[in-house]
């Protein structure tokens, strides 16, 4: 499925051909950010595989910087095509959520190989730190976790206490800002809904104080615990459902988040996906 377009950025010795790469099967939230990025006249190209089609390749191949693919779809999917496409998907270092103090998680939370959490012997919360390699969940023991037949046992993941979140809240965060967001969960179910000015508060103070830990696009999921305020996980935009945040904003935060490894601003570099 194709739609055809153009990006301007300027005059037209400077207009960019931008085309959003999308998977095969779309969720309602990647219809959104599918329709609002053809409202602004990009290209869309919903592949039948993670297999990018010859045209996208000679596109990029050869393009005199005049080209800009960017995608959004799951960690799989970006992992097939991002590399071919010339691509550079942005998310969290894998011990991002473990390094941060504990007034801005309200939890214990440790980044741990899977070699090494099996040797857990009380329930924990675990879970993979950026794709959904390892079920998130609560184990009631490492001994429950997949074991070196099904993964590497170098494998990273994260442990942390267990905790109830009454209300969740996602943010869009673009240039150490947050662009827009949406309540996505109460109690554990999912309520999408208006970003609370609350979420949106605490979510400047986390990025006022460790904004340079994150790419300059990521969605950033925060919560309420016991009264107070915690981030749950940092999440690659270009992965996240958008639920009720505006799809504009959003757009804007997914095509920094995915887009052509040549456009790639130096701060980024180290945030930059190793394909696994």
């Amino acid at each position: 499925m194709r739609d055809g377009g153009a990006h301007n950025t300027g005059n037209a010795r400077t207009a960019v051909t931008a085309t959003l790469l999308l998977p095969p099967r779309l969720t309602a939230s990647a219809a959104r950010l599918r329709d609002t990025a053809r409202r602004r006249g990009l290209h869309t190209v919903q592949l039948p595989s993670a297999t990018p089609s010859d045209d996208l390749r000679t596109d990029h191949l050869h393009a005199d910087h005049l080209h800009a693919v960017h995608l959004h779809a799951g960690p799989t999917f970006a992992d097939a095509v991002a590399a071919p496409l010339g691509i550079a998907p942005l998310e969290a270092p894998p011990h991002w959520l473990a390094d941060l103090p504990r007034d801005l998680v309200q939890r214990e939370i440790r980044a741990l190989s899977i070699r090494d959490a099996h040797a857990l012997r009380r329930p924990a919360f675990v879970k993979s730190p950026n794709d959904k390699g390892i079920r998130a969940m609560v184990y009631a023991d490492g001994s429950r976790l997949p074991g070196p037949d099904a993964v590497d046992p170098g494998t990273v993941v994260l442990v942390s206490d267990i905790v109830a979140f009454s209300v969740e809240h996602r943010l869009y965060v673009l240039d150490g800002e947050v662009r827009t967001g949406s309540r996505y969960a109460e109690d554990g179910r999912l309520a999408p809904g208006p970003l609370d000015p609350d979420a949106a508060a605490f979510g400047a103070e986390l990025l006022a104080r460790h904004g340079s830990t994150l790419p300059s696009a990521i969605v950033v999921d925060v919560g309420r615990t016991d009264g107070r305020w915690a981030v749950v996980e940092a999440n690659a935009a270009w992965a996240s459902g958008c639920y009720a945040a505006d799809p504009e904003a959003a757009l804007d935060t997914v095509l920094r988040a995915a887009g052509p490894r040549t456009q790639l601003a130096p701060r980024d570099l180290p945030f930059v996906r190793r394909a696994g």
